[in-house]
């Protein structure tokens, strides 16, 4: 992970988004697993490729506060053993804009992809950035995805999958949409949880889970969890989802969770977690 003084960004006028506090946490942790990622296996995969679907402006400011923050794009940039390629996909126009200059001015000399529009219509132009890889040339790739409510779209995940090999982290918004939105989501003509799980009979599960007190939350963490086992996945625990939670009341926003086809990237996952709770048990060399 990159020291704080190599993350200051600059006042340039570009799109900003403000954010809560908890956001430059769920930076330092998916910079740490990227460190982590790309240095571990830069001698054992002949490319690495680093995808971001929901890449944002690059940077952005911490609510009700004058301090910009380095977002999760920039500072995979710029990790000490930097990806081979990068691909970041971003629906609104002005921020990927942003996003552009930002990481040409950050990490002039980086081969980057940008892929403008909705993730989950774009999947075919994400792929045509990813080298398909071969016995000669061996190529992995690490997906982030971070969306503010569950409009990810199982789809999407399972398109990626298929194609190429790839780990996914993905910030699951159980506690700042799925929870809040309870009343919605669960109505019979509501497609977004179908849509999220890439399942048309959950309703049926969660009504029998009910029965055992499961909350909702940990319902669609689990059957997230199920889909992507599906894909010949190794399913993580719960515990090593790891939740995050707002600074100012305390709530649970989401949770930050691992998917992958190899025990190693859990292990790399651990010392995620580990240095989340004990700063000082991680060394960056």
């Amino acid at each position: 992970m990159l020291p704080e003084d190599a993350l200051q960004p600059l006042e340039d006028g570009l799109i900003c988004p403000e954010v809560g506090g908890w956001a430059e946490d769920k930076h330092r942790l998916v910079s740490l697993y990227s460190t982590l990622f790309s240095s571990g296996m830069k001698d054992k995969w002949d490319q690495r490729v680093y995808v971001e679907l929901y890449a944002g402006a690059g940077y952005s400011r911490i609510r009700e506060t004058a301090r910009l923050v380095v977002g999760s794009p920039l500072r995979a940039l710029m990790l000490k053993d930097p990806f081979d390629r990068y691909v970041f996909c971003e629906e609104m126009p002005e921020k990927l804009r942003a996003l552009r200059t930002r990481a040409e001015r950050h990490a002039p000399g980086a081969s980057v992809s940008y892929v403008g529009g909705d993730s989950s219509r774009r999947v075919g132009e994400i792929l045509e950035s990813i080298p398909a890889g071969s016995k000669g040339n061996t190529v992995l790739t690490l997906c982030f995805a971070d969306p503010f409510d569950i409009s990810l779209k199982f789809q999407t995940i399972r398109e990626l999958a298929n194609a190429r090999y790839v780990d996914f982290l993905i910030t699951l918004a159980l506690g700042m949409d799925a929870n809040r939105n309870y009343e919605h989501y669960v109505r019979d003509d509501a497609m977004k949880v179908d849509e999220f799980l890439g399942s048309t009979d959950w309703r049926r599960r969660w009504a029998a889970a009910q029965w055992d007190a499961v909350k909702f939350t940990r319902f669609l963490a689990d059957e997230f969890t199920k889909s992507i086992a599906a894909l010949d996945y190794i399913p993580p625990p719960f515990y090593t989802m790891k939740e995050v939670r707002s600074y100012e009341k305390n709530l649970p926003l989401y949770r930050l969770a691992l998917f992958s086809r190899n025990e190693r990237a859990y292990k790399f996952w651990d010392e995620v977690l580990k240095y989340s709770t004990d700063q000082t048990g991680f060394t960056w060399e």
